[in-house]
């Protein structure tokens, strides 16, 4: 009680985070009651009949449960295994970069994309990827192909999203690893210019090692997320053509629970998705450990 009196003032600081975190994290989560009762509004979460486990045997059994679940696997696979390296890669050769105007010029282009909304990036893909109009397809016809109906493609709708996803992140998320660079011991780099190594042994053996833990960190939260495909640019890029390939778990939710107002099977669906993501993340950090003796806890 005396520490916590005499760092008052620290603790004051933390407050307002704590009670954001109580008030919008912790307390609604009473609301994973919806999922196993017929939830009614009139009624309420506590006055609802209690149906055990229907909502989710209502969903396993369902139509899209496949679908959504393949595509939501699929997007998430392809982010994680082209999306995650990149970032690193990109790090890594800027690192090597000695002209400092030069690097932060690539470094500001490459972040500027954080930057744009999800609607306007969507509206750009779409005047993009426009078969009469757009750039993309204006280059396909110069080279004496027909124009590629891009949009109405269900199998083209993950490259679109993950390419474009990339295109978006890869600066604002290298951020993180050029923070873990700047740390590295500058003896270890001069030894190894002493012993005569080159650029990329000094990256291999030196750099990948010191921001390892870094990587290894952002890698077991991203297994963490591997089914939270966010619904915003899913559902903006989707059209009655390409649904079977675009509808994950965050859009299908937000149709079956705002549009349709099924609250009880949105929920069920909502935490199924919360609790696959939290065996994924123990998953990774046990493997993790395992393997590199490093892990998230």
């Amino acid at each position: 009680m005396e520490m916590m009196l005499r760092q008052r003032q620290l603790y004051l600081l933390m407050l307002p985070a704590v009670l954001y975190t109580a008030l919008f994290c912790y307390k609604p989560m009473y609301g994973i009651l919806i999922a196993f009762k017929n939830f009614s509004i009139r009624k309420g979460v506590w006055g609802s009949e209690w149906v055990g486990f229907a909502n989710f045997e209502r969903l396993f059994s369902s139509y899209w449960f496949p679908i959504i679940l393949k595509n939501t696997i699929t997007l998430s696979a392809l982010g994680l295994l082209i999306g995650f390296p990149l970032p690193i890669v990109l790090a890594l050769l800027l690192n090597e970069v000695r002209s400092t105007r030069y690097r932060n010029t690539v470094q500001t282009v490459s972040y500027a994309p954080h930057f744009i909304s999800t609607v306007v990036m969507c509206g750009m893909i779409t005047m993009f990827l426009n078969p009469n109009t757009g750039i993309i397809n204006k280059f396909i016809t110069l080279l004496g192909f027909d124009a590629v109906y891009f949009m109405q493609e269900a199998s083209m709708f993950k490259w679109i999203y993950t390419i474009s996803d990339i295109w978006q992140g890869i600066g604002w998320s290298s951020i993180i690893y050029f923070a873990a660079l700047a740390s590295v011991d500058r003896s270890l780099l001069e030894a190894a210019d002493v012993d005569g190594a080159n650029r990329f042994q000094k990256i291999w053996h030196i750099n990948i090692p010191e921001i390892l833990p870094t990587i290894i960190m952002m890698f077991i939260l991203r297994c963490g997320q591997i089914l939270s495909i966010g619904y915003e640019k899913v559902y903006l890029l989707q059209n009655s053509m390409n649904l079977v390939g675009s509808e994950v778990i965050s859009t299908y939710v937000y149709k079956i629970g705002l549009e349709q107002a099924d609250f009880a099977y949105s929920t069920a669906a909502g935490l199924f998705n919360t609790v696959v993501n939290c065996i994924f993340l123990i998953l990774a950090n046990n493997l993790s450990k395992k393997i590199t003796e490093s892990g998230l806890f």
